[in-house]
């Protein structure tokens, strides 16, 4: 999984897998779902994130405690 902020537009986009999205559905205003072609969900794309969601705290629990982690 991989989160990617965008600051000039202030979106995240929350990725889950490598495979093309090839159908997205909107969920809420500013919020869309991304499947592949089978089906699965791979992304999250989450616009104005900054006023939908606290970014300043992120916990991860019950994941590996080795995960690789990469600072902008």
């Amino acid at each position: 999984m991989k989160l990617n902020y965008y600051d000039e537009t202030d979106s995240l986009y929350i990725e889950f897998s490598d495979e093309s999205s090839v159908e997205s559905v909107k969920i809420s205003e500013g919020v869309v779902l991304d499947y592949d072609a089978q089906g699965k969900l791979v992304g999250i794309d989450i616009d104005n994130a900054g006023h939908k969601i606290q970014l300043q705290d992120f916990y991860l629990k019950g994941l590996d405690p080795n995960i690789m982690t990469v600072a902008a």
